[in-house]
């Protein structure tokens, strides 16, 4: 099978995965209350991409994160060539797992709507739209953090993915990789996810953030989805990790210029 294929696939796949386990776990949460606190939400969240990254990598690299992928190609560990294939399939797994969830939770969202007095496309299905998109502060935490400003949740997700990307590259490295790297990395995300969760949901994954999003913004969520202020989606859930990768990137290659020969 063609190259890029494969390298689609696997992204696409591994990608799917990680959306399915971890929007749905916040869908599970919010709607059943089936889980007693965040911990247990990044702890589907480890599984999830642990699983991604054993389910994709013998097709791809698995990165399954475009600010992965980004930071790869800034310290040419993978051709320019390439990154067509892993962002396209990191985009479209994203959005196609928002819809099998909303496949299998639509009529329970409806429900908990009703049930809440919620209008889809109001200002007070964001609580609704939050299980696809993120959003900050976390809508999840209303009562305890009123408000961050635009520069926290972009220092939220810039330096978690920073961390995240940093761990990533030590965890592949020759000397260090093991059987148990996808489960250190997926341990990495829960670890972030419990720390900065509250401030911006904690993304660190733009096909994360835009695939569910867009998803949502077809389902009616409508503009609720891409909230004010204009374009902080793009701002904190897109650029805010890619800034963070290529940093990432950037100080282990010239702090560990061994680990590039």
């Amino acid at each position: 099978m063609n190259k890029s294929l494969l390298e689609f696939i696997g992204e696409f796949i591994g990608t799917f995965i990680i959306v399915f386990f971890g929007c749905g776990s916040v869908m599970s949460a919010t709607l059943f209350e089936s889980f007693d606190g965040l911990f247990q939400i990044a702890f589907v969240w480890i599984i999830g991409v642990t699983l991604a990254i054993y389910s994709s990598r013998r097709y791809s690299d698995a990165h399954l994160n475009p600010a992965v992928s980004i930071a790869m190609l800034v310290a040419g560990k993978m051709k320019l060539k390439q990154l067509p294939h892993y962002l396209f399939g990191q985009f479209i797994g994203a959005f196609a797992s928002a819809a099998v969830l909303y496949l299998i939770y639509g009529g329970f969202i409806a429900d908990y709507e009703l049930a809440h007095q919620i209008t889809r496309g109001d200002a007070s299905s964001i609580i609704t739209a939050s299980m696809f998109g993120e959003f900050f502060p976390n809508p999840g935490f209303s009562g305890i953090i009123k408000s961050a400003s635009e520069w926290q949740a972009i220092g939220a997700e810039f330096f978690g993915t920073f961390i995240l990307v940093y761990m990533i590259f030590w965890l592949i490295h020759p000397k260090n990789e093991s059987q148990y790297t996808p489960l250190l990395i997926g341990m990495t995300v829960g670890g972030l996810i419990c720390l900065l969760a509250p401030i911006s949901q904690g993304g660190f994954n733009p096909a994360r953030d835009f695939g569910p999003r867009l998803f949502s913004y077809f389902a009616g969520w409508g503009d609720v989805a891409f909230p004010a202020p204009s374009f902080s989606f793009l701002t904190v859930y897109i650029l805010g990790p890619i800034g963070g990768g290529i940093l990432a990137s950037l100080i282990f290659k010239l702090f560990h210029r061994e680990k590039f020969t």
